[in-house]
């Protein structure tokens, strides 16, 4: 199962290599030299065969951003590695390598076929994000625990399966337990699965079965929850008012705060706190709500201003289109007219009134490209003033909102200070009939110890209420002037793109024009 080294020395995945396999697999006959010549970019391999060449670590393939099939068999590989931007990949061979474990495939979201054939694999995982899978070739590894069958249920496109060659293929159950839990299986080790053999199968094993898919609709009703959790946190973050749509920002006060929950044992002190928690919880709840009412505006401000921005650019774009057709289709009927014209001088006359033309077409173009960055930037502007004014407006409200947090817990401070030092003065007087744990009685020694723990709850509170505040305000604040400075960086590298794609077109123009010599209309 295992491949031995071969004599020849383990060799480095390098630019050389990778070079040098491209250029033996590249375009052959006529168009081979030219390949060779001018060089075969990277990113626009499709397909790549590295079969034996002692490759010991795969690396340096990440400039390969668009391949589909790469071939990586009969080498000595021992890690799954360096395939992370390969995102692309459809068709991977990993057999007949020293692989001990199955890794480094999460970003390989679109593989339909993979091949990890005669290695030292003994366990089936990681491969979670193959939900696209349609081939797997397990043959000839170390496989020996059923269960290895459970994990592939999950995958709903597998339709071909190969294992013989390891313990678990020696199993008497081996066929008929793959029939009856990979039901939508059409071929194991290379062989056609019959349509009997898998009734037979799903009837020995049904009492397992059922019990597994109700296993399996528990587990997904858990997984759906939580992805829809999950989607509601992302659209509260977005907001920015995340965990204010219950107690947590209050409960997170209390949670480091150990002078806070020694004083709750406290006569009166329950009842105060609970009140306190429901009207804190209520203003946390009016954060939220509104959090996500002015986030549905700023969207709308938003999707508003993109179909402007979209709107202007297809306008002015069909305007340029109408030109530029208006002026090839004159512009051929000048080049044949050259062609046509047997006299130098007037081929010369011609052609410095077809340039005119070419200039006059340049600066249409040009100031149709000026009058529509005039026009975005007066959309930029206004759409910075109506989103800024919203961000300040809210920052404003929420700020007015936490200062009435402030006010709760200031007036919670008050009154626990109150009941404290009524406490310790009956505890003084001996009139206190209540039990409270040692730890509690400790803080009432003297007047100036319990007022510091009262203190020290009170400023755990009021930090916990101010970095919320601040959180949410410097990440809308960021949130604005990223979008903002993103947008006008996105204008500024539009307007260049334009101007480019002009000029190349202009100089094409000019060069067609230039380059018709006598030879061409002088026959």
């Amino acid at each position: 199962m295992q491949r031995l080294y071969d004599s020849v020395e383990p060799r480095v995945m390098d630019e050389h290599m990778l070079k040098l396999a491209v250029e033996e697999q590249g375009p052959q006959e006529e168009a081979g030299p030219l390949a060779r010549q001018e060089g075969i970019l990277f990113k626009d391999v499709l397909s790549l065969r590295l079969d034996f060449q002692n490759i010991l670590h795969i690396d340096s393939l990440w400039q390969f951003e668009n391949l589909r099939k790469l071939q990586l068999d009969n080498n000595i590989i021992e890690k799954i590695e360096g395939l992370e931007r390969l995102v692309h990949l459809v068709w991977l061979d990993l057999s007949f390598n020293n692989i001990e474990a199955i890794e480094g495939l999460d970003t390989l979201v679109n593989l339909e076929d993979l091949s990890l054939f005669n290695n030292r694999i003994s366990k089936i995982d990681s491969l979670d994000a193959l939900v696209k899978l349609q081939v797997l070739s397990l043959g000839n590894n170390q496989i020996g625990n059923m269960m290895n069958i459970i994990y592939l249920r999950r995958f709903k496109a597998l339709r071909t399966l190969s294992l013989s060659g390891n313990p678990i293929a020696e199993s008497e159950d081996y066929k008929m337990f793959i029939y009856a839990y990979l039901p939508d299986l059409r071929y194991l080790d290379f062989r056609h699965i019959d349509d009997h053999m898998k009734d037979l199968a799903r009837s020995k094993h049904q009492y397992s079965i059922d019990g597994l898919k109700q296993q399996e609709h528990l587990t997904q009703a858990r997984l759906d929850d939580e992805q829809a959790q999950q989607e509601e946190l992302k659209k509260h973050k977005v907001a920015f008012v995340e965990h204010l749509n219950g107690s947590f920002l209050f409960d997170s006060m209390y949670a480091e705060d150990v002078e806070g929950n020694k004083l709750a044992y406290l006569p009166g002190v329950g009842e105060l706190l609970q009140a306190y928690k429901d009207k804190f919880v209520i203003i946390c709840l009016n954060i939220f709500e509104y959090g996500l009412k002015q986030q549905e505006k700023r969207k709308l401000e938003l999707d508003t201003f993109n179909e402007c921005i979209q709107e202007a650019i297809q306008e002015n774009q069909e305007q340029g289109k109408r030109r530029i057709a208006k002026f090839e289709e004159k512009h051929l009927l000048n080049l044949n007219a050259i062609r046509e014209e047997s006299n130098v001088t007037n081929i010369e006359r011609k052609k410095v009134e077809y340039g005119e033309d070419i200039t006059e077409l340049f600066n249409v173009l040009m100031t149709l490209e000026m009058q529509l960055v005039e026009q975005l930037e007066e959309t930029i502007n206004m759409f910075e003033r109506n989103i800024t004014d919203l961000v300040a407006l809210f920052i404003e409200n929420v700020q007015s909102l936490m200062a009435q947090c402030r006010d709760l817990e200031n007036h919670h401070h008050e009154k626990l200070l109150e009941i404290s030092i009524n406490t310790l003065e009956r505890i003084v007087k001996g009139e206190l009939n209540e039990d409270l744990p040692d730890d509690v009685r400790a803080l009432f020694v003297d007047k100036d110890t319990i007022v510091n723990a009262v203190g020290a709850s009170h400023d755990i509170h009021l930090l916990k209420i101010d970095n919320r505040e601040d959180e949410l305000v410097t990440r809308t604040n960021s949130w604005c002037t990223h979008l903002v400075d993103t947008i006008h960086k996105d204008e500024i590298m539009r307007n260049r793109r334009r101007v480019k794609e002009i000029n190349q077109y202009i100089d094409h123009m000019q060069n067609e024009l230039d380059n018709l010599e006598c030879s061409d209309v002088i026959d």
